[in-house]
């Protein structure tokens, strides 16, 4: 996983609400365990006509001014449904670092982190106020600077927002749980080698 840095990104829209991971995902896809690959077909059944190669010309993350789009900005609950790790395996591969919205299912959430992807939570005058600049505009970008925990807009708007300080910490040092625990590789075998020499039997 990449360390997180502030960036700038253009403002994805999907201002949508209850978006579950069969959206973000859908399950024909899920056929194997690398996490490259799937930003293909991020958001599939909304994003292609009924030939699966034709891209629908009214979904929102079609519309070619928000080509490269690094930041999604959507509704409540977002990434419901099941628990698939593939949906933020999708919205990573897709180019998103951040996503916007007014709540989160809690897995999905979780797995945000694992990912690389930033999850911010605003308020609902927030996030109306964060779509109105970006329908006014059409492409403008958004700030987010996640040691100072900020996202500033285009137009110089600066919107604080909430995170726990170890997820925090965990995306500024680029580290998920595997890469948490590889910190104390030399303890984990300084036990082993200990318990080997005292439980032999246990390693027979």
């Amino acid at each position: 996983m990449e360390p997180f840095s502030t960036f700038t990104g253009v403002v994805g829209l999907l201002n949508r609400n209850n978006v579950d991971t069969d959206q973000i995902i859908p399950k024909q896809f899920l056929k194997k365990v690398e996490r490259t690959g799937f930003g293909a077909h991020a958001f599939h059944d909304w994003r292609y006509l009924e030939d699966e190669t034709t891209p629908n010309p009214e979904f929102e993350l079609n519309q070619p001014e928000v080509r490269g789009a690094s930041i999604l900005l959507t509704g409540e609950n977002f990434g419901c449904g099941s628990s698939r790790e593939h949906a933020p395996w999708a919205l990573a591969d897709f180019g998103f670092k951040a996503i916007i919205a007014l709540s989160f299912a809690d897995i999905f959430y979780n797995n945000c982190f694992k990912n690389g992807i930033l999850p911010i939570v605003v308020d609902a005058p927030t996030q109306a106020k964060l779509a109105g600049e970006v329908k006014e505009a059409k492409r403008t970008q958004f700030s987010v600077n996640l040691e100072e925990q900020k996202l500033t807009t285009a137009k110089g708007w600066t919107v604080p927002f909430v995170i726990d300080p170890f997820r925090k910490r965990s995306l500024l040092s680029g580290l998920d749980e595997i890469g948490w625990t590889l910190k104390h590789l030399k303890q984990i075998q300084a036990f082993e080698t200990q318990q080997k020499a005292e439980l032999p039997w246990l390693w027979a």
